[in-house]
């Protein structure tokens, strides 16, 4: 095991080109999609973030455009047209009416997005978690993640280590429980949170095989020291799964927004 002293989410999560970076789980999914746009503008080309499921509408200082359209020429033509000057755009094809949050676009979509000259990459909020730090994903939708996904990101709160395994908690607490073997109520370990990310049917579950899965602990500030989540990403590392080779430890809300990154070997 080495660690890392790194500051950037680029260098930590190794971002190169035509990325496609689809986020899972829980505990700052959408700050750290919107972190991840702010740091990738090159003022060379455009950064689209959107979704597969439902997010709430950006805050106006985190994003240049916003776009909500169910037609994908439409999409994809104003991309084209207006180029670099976009700089970060958001992509909906909805709204609801009855929540205010933006609807998801297909799956398929984001591969054509990548394609498009003008992006530079594309970063996607694959599922809801309703808040908590911790989720378990439901086998029979979860998650949304494109085929074209090259990066995939499970991200957990740190807050959930040491907690009970409730609904309170942890979303879908009962799958969560029934993954890692530990009954409602329990104590959430590092091992329980590694194993959610790792378990085939866990965060990552549906990643495409091209894609590499590098896990973020968030939120690590709220804890007097990281020895909390270095333990956790050592249970991750220690599992031995194929794509994981490293975890970033990081607080997306804050400035650096990384704080150390974890490797195997």
């Amino acid at each position: 095991m080495t660690m890392k002293t790194v500051s950037t989410l680029k260098e930590s999560f190794d971002i190169g080109s035509k990325e496609v970076i689809s986020l899972v789980g829980a505990g700052g999914k959408t700050t750290l999609m919107f972190a991840l746009a702010r740091e990738l503008k090159d003022g060379k080309g455009v950064v689209v973030t959107t979704t597969t499921t439902k997010i709430f509408p950006p805050l106006l200082s985190y994003v240049n455009h916003l776009l909500i359209s169910s037609d994908q020429d439409k999409i994809i033509d104003f991309i084209l047209r207006n180029g670099t000057a976009l700089g970060h755009i958001t992509l909906a094809s909805g709204k609801s009416e009855v929540t205010g949050k933006l609807l998801g676009i297909k799956p398929e979509l984001v591969a054509k997005l990548i394609d498009l000259e003008p992006v530079l990459c594309v970063i996607v909020e694959a599922d809801g978690a309703a808040h908590r730090p911790l989720k378990a994903p439901n086998p029979a939708h979860e998650p949304v993640i494109p085929l074209s996904t090259s990066l995939v990101i499970p991200v957990i709160g740190i807050e959930a280590l040491g907690q009970a395994l409730t609904e309170e908690h942890v979303f879908r607490s009962e799958i969560a429980a029934h993954l890692t073997g530990i009954a409602l109520g329990d104590a959430i370990t590092a091992e329980v949170i590694a194993n959610i990310i790792v378990h085939p049917s866990g965060l990552a579950k549906g990643s495409p095989p091209q894609a590499r899965i590098v896990p973020f602990m968030n939120k690590v500030d709220l804890h007097t020291d990281l020895s909390g989540a270095r333990a956790v990403a050592i249970k991750i590392l220690d599992a031995h799964h194929p794509r994981i080779d490293r975890v970033v430890l990081g607080q997306a809300q804050l400035k650096p927004p990384v704080r150390e990154v974890l490797f195997k070997g």
